[in-house]
């Protein structure tokens, strides 16, 4: 039977900081922990009861709740939801957080179990680079760093040769025409988002996202200014009929809706450009995973499109098909908004350095990309295959999705299942998973997000074997 709503009420006052929304609704949590009005035992409102109550989104609420039960502050409990762990108030007058800033020291003593510890890590998102040309990488860098660097720092990198060659390989493998000038280079996807309310005019207005969707994207947007429209998606991904024509802006990812791998199909990508010329809005297409296909054929990239270049901003990343720590993704906005987001990411400081521009250019040129990505794409192909047999062989009642393209599948769970609890129980197995319910905004969908590109076809059996010990 479906959990019954909660009704617990809290009233929580949040610090006017600039951190990320769910690490100040954990701190207030904690902050009330330390006053003494919240005690070891003590009830939790639901996620979408607490995000009502502070009137916010209900995601940065459940990525509160995951930090603290993370941090051992907070325990869900099967069929009565979350309530304060037992110790959890001498750890806040001992002043305990649940997270630390980037900047501080890690505090002494033993370390905590890491998730990182599974065997079997099996969270999304993380490309195998164990096959990457060892060789053809560091004559890229050896090349990079035979260049004189310049000395004007009026302005950001301008990186004139990596935005020549990443026009022709955009558009021999995305579909999409574009000229150098049209293209700007920035130090990853997450923080591009973060730049983008206030250099599009989106602080104060209503983004659409996707429900499920990329968690980094709709906090970048309601952390910056901007209201959120979760819009559920199905199996054909956005459905654009869902948008109004008060959203000023749409987040997609119609290549491989991310994380439940629906490709968009071209009835729904003429729709959303037919809603942006409409309602004047913008279409933020974020190309996750579209180099990976095995089933499919590809599909282009919804900014190549006839009438796409006004209404669409485009957004790809060398972060799976390379190196994630390699920090290096490029945007190209419409024409129109083009100077105004490269100010703001001028101002934000959110550029990349010139050595690994060159280096990065370097090994696209000399045709090291492209062969690093045929082996990836065979690879991974591989990898998915035996998974997906050892998934049917050991766990047949289950239904998958995203199977036909990316670095991870979905494995769906009854709305009744508590998947974070189900996640935990699987780590105590040895496996780590994502549950999908982190990605959810408003929506109620379970299940456990399996990410492949690093399970070799050798383990694959014993990965599943675990995971279905783990669900029984």
């Amino acid at each position: 039977m479906p959990r019954p709503p909660r009704t617990a009420s809290m009233a929580l006052l949040l610090d006017a900081s600039d951190r990320p929304l769910r690490h100040r609704i954990a701190d207030a949590i904690v902050g009330e922990l330390r006053e003494g009005r919240l005690r070891p035992g003590d009830p939790l409102p639901s996620t979408r009861v607490l995000a009502t109550e502070l009137k916010v989104s209900r995601g940065p609420v459940v990525a509160a709740y995951d930090e603290l039960a993370a941090a051992g502050f907070i325990e869900t409990r099967p069929g009565s939801g979350a309530a304060i762990a037992a110790g959890a108030d001498r750890a806040a007058r001992a002043g305990a957080l649940s997270s630390v800033d980037p900047m501080e020291p890690f505090p002494t003593g033993p370390p905590r179990p890491a998730r990182s510890q599974a065997r079997f890590d099996l969270r999304p998102g993380r490309p195998d680079i164990g096959f990457l040309d060892q060789a053809a990488w560091r004559r890229a860098w050896r090349h990079a760093a035979s260049q004189v660097p310049t000395t004007d720092i009026s302005h950001g990198p301008q990186h004139v040769r990596l935005r020549q060659v990443l026009t022709d390989h955009i558009r021999r493998s995305r579909g999409i025409a574009l000229e150098p000038d049209d293209l700007l280079i920035t130090p990853g996807v997450s923080a591009t988002l973060q730049a983008l309310p206030a250099a599009l005019g989106l602080v104060g207005r209503t983004v659409a996202v996707e429900d499920p969707g990329y968690v980094e994207a709709w906090t970048a947007f309601s952390d910056n200014g901007s209201r959120i429209s979760a819009l559920p998606v199905d199996e054909d991904g956005l459905d654009p009929s869902t948008l109004r024509r008060r959203d000023a802006a749409v987040y997609v990812t119609p290549s491989h809706q991310y994380p439940l791998g629906a490709r968009m199909p071209v009835a729904r990508r003429t729709a959303l450009l037919e809603w942006a010329r409409a309602a004047d809005g913008l279409i933020i297409e974020d190309d996750y995973d579209g180099e990976f296909r095995y089933d499919v054929s590809p599909l282009p990239a919804l900014r190549s499109l006839e009438g796409a270049d006004d209404h669409v901003l485009y957004i790809g990343t060398a972060s799976k098909i390379l190196v994630p720590t390699l920090r290096v993704s490029w945007l190209a906005p419409p024409k129109h908004l083009r100077e105004a987001v490269r100010v703001e990411l001028e101002r934000r400081s959110l550029i990349v350095n010139e050595m690994t521009g060159e280096a990065v250019a370097e090994f696209i040129a000399n045709g090291s990309l492209a062969a690093h990505h045929a082996r990836a794409a065979r690879t991974y192909a591989a990898r998915r295959a035996r998974l997906v047999a050892a998934l049917a062989r050991h766990l047949p009642d289950h239904r998958l999705s995203g199977v036909d393209a990316g670095l991870h599948v979905v494995l769906l769970l009854p709305d009744d299942v508590d998947d974070h609890e189900v996640s935990m129980t699987l780590l105590r197995h040895g496996v780590s998973v994502n549950p999908l319910s982190a990605y959810c905004v408003e929506a109620v969908r379970r299940g456990l997000v399996i990410g492949y590109a690093g399970l070799s076809e050798s383990h694959a059996d014993a990965a599943v074997r675990a995971l279905a010990r783990g669900l029984t």
